[in-house]
């Protein structure tokens, strides 16, 4: 019962989106009210998107398409979760400040963005092609927001079969999780002297809780509070809850917080499980990134229940064999 209840409450939430967003019945508009309570409508089925996150690259690929653009998180770095599908997209800089004028030189039919960090510049993205923003942080946010991407696609049908198929694959997982309580663990990122430590409400966190981890940073005490997910996390506090497992989000090497006396005397550190993940961890709210994390999470807690995986040999798998440039 236990295993079923940590699983419940997301299930359902997808079985009510799935049913909320369908593939259109016929050819012509297509609209959809994006997380900003906007309309956006496209006049056909978009070929080019811009992808102004991982996370709407990620969606278009597992939908058959390839886009034009796209942000990145650090450069040079494309995520082993797209494979090399981005190598020739035109980058458009940092997420939080992607060049328009290189975002209007793609030429997009669809531009799909993180909408904290765009909202402002709505205007600006309009004038190129139609714009729909996301909030990209909660488990209720990927669902969501992969089925209104893929409706106004013209794939709906294609998008509420991903999110059935990401359940399915989530309540087998669970299934196989031993008896008993999960690990304690930490998923953090940041470069300075304290660390940002994610909240269970974060997608991340929410599916290593759902496989049975035990989240010190625990649940958003102000889940009101729009982008409020993670908050700093002294080390003493870290040391005071001592988690079995931390994953660290491997954004550089700047991280003076490993300098303190306090890291190496943590349980995980000292058991050599620091797990250093890579960009699906942080936008992992896309198809494929959420199936990758799925697959790591289960190891990196229970390593002799569940295998090591390939991300790239895995990621092959999920993304169709004929993509539309």
């Amino acid at each position: 019962m236990q295993k079923l209840k940590n699983l419940h409450p997301l299930s359902a939430m997808a079985l009510g989106l799935s049913l909320m967003f369908t593939a259109p019945a016929e050819a012509g508009p297509i609209s959809v009210i994006d997380d900003r309570g906007v309309v956006v409508t496209v006049e056909q089925e978009p070929k080019k998107i811009a992808a102004i996150s991982y996370f709407a690259a990620d969606t278009a690929l597992a939908l058959g398409l390839q886009p034009v653009a796209s942000t990145y998180m650090i450069e040079d770095r494309n995520p082993d979760y797209l494979l090399d599908y981005l190598t020739d997209a035109k980058k458009l800089g940092q997420r939080a400040s992607p060049n328009m004028e290189l975002l209007a030189d793609s030429e997009p039919d669809l531009i799909v963005a993180i909408r904290r960090y765009t909202e402002g510049s709505a205007k600006q993205f309009n004038a190129v092609a139609p714009y729909l923003a996301f909030n990209l942080e909660t488990f209720g946010d990927s669902d969501r927001s992969i089925l209104q991407m893929g409706s106004l696609l013209g794939k709906g049908t294609e998008a509420s079969g991903l999110n059935e198929k990401f359940h399915a694959d989530l309540a087998a997982h669970v299934e196989k999780i031993p008896e008993g309580a999960g690990p304690k663990y930490l998923f953090i990122w940041g470069g300075g002297e304290s660390p940002w430590a994610y909240y269970n409400e974060h997608m991340t966190s929410a599916l290593v809780t759902a496989l049975g981890g035990q989240n010190i940073s625990g649940s958003n005490p102000t889940p009101h509070v729009p982008d409020n997910t993670a908050y700093e996390m002294s080390l003493e506090y870290m040391l005071a809850q001592n988690p079995e497992v931390i994953f660290v989000y491997d954004y550089g090497p700047d991280r003076p917080f490993e300098n303190n006396p306090i890291w190496s005397r943590l349980d995980a550190v000292k058991n050599g499980r620091v797990h250093f993940v890579k960009d699906h961890w942080i936008e992992s709210h896309g198809p494929i990134a959420r199936q990758m994390v799925l697959r790591e999470a289960a190891h990196f807690l229970y390593p002799e229940t569940f295998p090591e995986i390939d991300v790239r040999a895995e990621a092959t798998k999920l993304i169709p064999a004929t993509i539309t440039n």
